[in-house]
């Protein structure tokens, strides 16, 4: 089995969209038809959303979102990896391990000093992953608006 990761195309829309939607849902979330329509279009234009897709004998079996983050304390942007998704049925494979490191090359080619990502405290199966590539040394506070 050979992981190959490339840039997201047009083509690929239908199978992105049955993984963003399984990504959606193992959060215990929803989105309407018109954010993921959004997000698909922000992903195929110029809009700071970029995604690459992992590809596993062929076959799309994951797929990351990222964007550029200006920072204050440093000349080049950031990368954050904002959506990692891999497919039940390949974990444990090196799918999400891959497309990490695709976007750490990335962000390294692009001169950025930090690529940086969060996960739900009880996404154990992630955080097992995370915690053998990545170290974690914030703590995140969020204030949901307009409820």
């Amino acid at each position: 089995m050979t992981i190959s990761i490339r840039p997201i195309k047009p083509s690929d829309k239908v199978r992105w969209l049955e993984l963003f939607q399984e990504y959606i849902v193992f959060y215990k979330s929803k989105l309407s038809v018109e954010q993921f329509d959004l997000t698909w279009q922000r992903i195929n234009s110029d809009f700071n959303i970029n995604a690459l897709v992992a590809e596993l004998d062929g076959k799309v079996v994951g797929f990351t979102h990222y964007i550029w983050r200006p920072d204050t304390w440093e000349a080049q942007d950031f990368c954050y990896l904002e959506d990692l998704y891999t497919d039940p049925k390949v974990r444990g494979k090196g799918v999400g391990r891959a497309l990490i490191k695709a976007v750490e090359d990335i962000a390294i080619a692009k001169g950025s000093k930090q690529l940086y990502w969060t996960t739900a405290p009880d996404n154990e199966l992630a955080r097992a992953l995370y915690d053998k590539i990545a170290i974690t040394n914030m703590v995140e506070y969020k204030i949901y608006l307009n409820k």
